[in-house]
């Protein structure tokens, strides 16, 4: 496993993240079994996976519970971050769901508590002092943010968070219109969420009509599917055009599709670790050994190449689910 340093902190995260989104089930992924869920966070911190991030809205605290059991024993060689609603920002409402939080995660401190959307806005000023407290009480380590842009970062006083967790991957390039080099510069670690577009990208899904409804509402997808509040027309014959260059180029350096898709993702600027939910130890096993992988960088480039048009297709929004971006650039 590699590691790299997040933001300006002394935490040296693992390139595979965990991603504790899916361990929680529901419409979006489905049913799950706990058991199976405690069996892939332990296997893959068993694989060097440091990495581990939930929320207070996965499934309603029940990810940061799972997350909780499985860990316990386990808190000296693994870096915890959760998330608080934007609605929670009021400086009571933070406290108690950042006390929540560790109730439900059995441990004394957060090393990274991020907020998860910028809207609704909170009182920029207001939200840093109680972040501050926090952190001087042992609480939390360290602030971040997800989905935050240059302005909603520019509410916030310099140095408030250590990092952006954005979703990023080859299909969904956004990011790097804006949101890239705004976070990068302020001295912020990219954390990628997505980067695997919900399984479309290990090559499980062949043609459109193989897309779960649940996961196929973002902007990519016709707004005719299930639950889809886009509205637009979305650009599936692109997104497996550049399935299939994956595939091709996979096969080329003895790669999976998922494989490819993952280390084009780190080997981007300013990330440091890419979240990979699991479900089963195997999967989880399967993701943190893309680490120990490597791809030239002729295929690199030729994969960058390949996504380019997807990438103008949709544009600088960096909200994947709608027109109307929560996200300020």
């Amino acid at each position: 496993m590699e590691y790299r340093r997040l933001g300006s902190t002394d935490l040296e995260v693992s390139t595979i993240g965990f991603g504790c989104w899916g361990i929680a089930g529901g419409p979006m992924w489905g049913d799950q079994q706990e058991s199976d869920s405690i069996a892939a966070l332990r296997a893959a911190a068993d694989a060097g996976v440091n990495f581990f991030d939930s929320a207070e809205a996965y499934g309603n605290g029940y990810s940061e519970e799972i997350v909780g059991r499985a860990l316990k024993g386990e808190r000296d060689r693994v870096i915890l971050a959760t998330k608080v609603s934007p609605s929670r920002l009021a400086p009571d409402s933070l406290r108690s769901s950042c006390e929540a939080s560790l109730r439900r995660l059995q441990t004394d401190c957060i090393d990274l508590y991020q907020i998860h959307w910028p809207e609704p806005p909170g009182d920029p000023e207001e939200v840093a002092r109680t972040l501050e407290s926090l952190k001087s009480e042992g609480k939390i380590r360290h602030a971040g943010v997800s989905n935050f842009g240059p302005v909603d970062l520019d509410r916030y006083p310099q140095g408030t968070f250590v990092s952006n967790q954005l979703a990023y991957s080859l299909a969904f390039r956004a990011i790097e219109y804006h949101l890239l080099d705004a976070s990068v510069s302020r001295g912020m670690s990219i954390i990628t969420y997505s980067s695997l577009l919900h399984g479309v990208l290990t090559g499980k899904y062949r043609t459109p009509d193989d897309i779960p409804p649940g996961r196929g509402r973002t902007r990519h997808f016709s707004s005719h599917r299930p639950d889809v509040r886009h509205g637009e027309a979305g650009h599936e014959e692109l997104l497996f055009d550049l399935i299939d260059e994956l595939a091709a180029v996979g096969e080329e350096a003895g790669l999976s599709i998922r494989e490819a898709a993952m280390l084009w993702v780190l080997a981007q600027e300013g990330v440091a670790t890419l979240l990979a939910g699991s479900r089963t130890a195997e999967q989880a096993v399967e993701n943190a050994s893309v680490a120990d992988r490597r791809m030239d960088d002729a295929l690199l480039r030729r994969l960058t190449a390949a996504g380019t048009a997807l990438k103008e297709a949709l544009g600088p929004n960096p909200d994947m689910w709608q027109p109307e971006s929560r996200v300020s650039w």
